[in-house]
């Protein structure tokens, strides 16, 4: 069979453009921020070592702690053997040093005594309400009056207490009275140092591209908002102190699963799910913002001096809206379109 030319007909359809195909769907699944910083600093915060490791560095102290004696006693006698004025002024010196560690660790004690003291009151006003005991209830309310006796932001509500203390009858409307006359305006304070804890932590994550340098952050600001939240309630928590506080706080959010935060804890800041759609960075700082301002309703929980009522306990998500509200706007209408 002969072979001959094939003949092929041109349809007068114009041939389909690149640019009209559609786009090829992105089946990569997007990985959702977690709040790393602040998760790694909760494992920090909350890491305990272990029994030889407290024996060792223990033993490493006190070793220290011998040899700079030592030392520093051959020095100043040396000194005081070659001219014994110098030697002498070398001893005062010395002596002011270590009486000036001294000072620290009585005030650091004494930081310690006020954070108990606090969790004192706590105690003995949820036990005066759980047994209706109205004489515990105003005994409470004099040490609530003695705390804050020297503090002039409280003036108000104390001359405020004292006036209408008299007509309360029962315990528990005792100490509501106690704590909407005297109590209520430092829980606004507080807020206050979440708010703008959880301002800098998100803006550093999302700012900032250092390793690590977003979990420096994440720790700092949350020991300094502990330490202020505890301030605010009269605790004046010194380095030690505040750093068992810290711990307390985040081995109660790592318990209780806290340390995890999603879509519908951000809502209320972006208006929607579309957190997978922000950039990586800011994500992440949303995130961690968002995880501050739970660690610092633990906090007020734990440094204040009365417990909360169930309906009046602070809101996370409210905070985080006024914290991180409008923070990354125009990330978030990015996001949008």
């Amino acid at each position: 069979m002969a072979k001959g030319p094939v003949l092929i007909e041109i349809e007068d359809d114009p041939a389909p453009k690149v640019a009209d195909a559609p786009p090829v769907p992105d089946t990569t699944p997007v990985a959702m921020p977690r709040g790393e910083a602040m998760q790694m600093a909760a494992r920090v915060a909350t890491r305990k070592p272990s029994r030889l490791g407290r024996l060792f560095w223990g033993l490493a102290a006190a070793l220290l702690m011998a040899l700079l004696s030592a030392a520093a006693w051959d020095f100043v006698n040396a000194w005081i053997a070659r001219a014994p004025i110098v030697g002498w002024a070398f001893t005062g010196l010395l002596g002011a040093f270590v009486a000036t560690l001294l000072v620290i660790a009585l005030r650091e004690l004494a930081a310690l005594r006020r954070l108990t003291r606090l969790d004192g009151l706590r105690h003995a006003a949820a036990q005066a309400v759980e047994q209706s005991d109205l004489a515990a209830a105003r005994a409470v309310v004099d040490r609530l009056d003695a705390l804050y006796r020297a503090r002039p932001d409280t003036e108000w509500g104390r001359t405020r207490l004292a006036e209408l203390r008299g007509d309360q009858m029962d315990a528990q409307g005792l100490l509501k009275l106690a704590e909407d006359t005297l109590v209520a305006p430092l829980d606004k304070a507080a807020e206050r140092e979440v708010e703008a804890a959880a301002r800098q932590v998100a803006a550093v994550t999302a700012l900032v591209p250092l390793a690590l340098a977003d979990v420096v952050a994440a720790l700092t600001s949350n020991l300094r908002m502990i330490r202020r939240i505890a301030e605010v309630y009269g605790g004046r928590g010194g380095l030690l102190g505040s750093w068992r506080l810290t711990r307390a706080v985040m081995a109660h959010l790592v318990a209780t699963g806290a340390v995890a935060v999603g879509d519908d804890m951000l809502e209320p800041v972006l208006g929607g799910s579309i957190l997978g759609k922000l950039s990586r960075r800011f994500g992440e700082g949303l995130v961690n913002g968002a995880l501050t301002a739970r660690v610092g309703v633990a906090a007020m929980e734990v440094c204040r001096p009365l417990t909360y009522a169930t309906d009046e306990r602070p809101k996370a998500r409210r905070l985080v809206k006024q914290a991180l509200g409008g923070l990354f706007q125009g990330q978030r209408d990015k996001g949008q379109h």
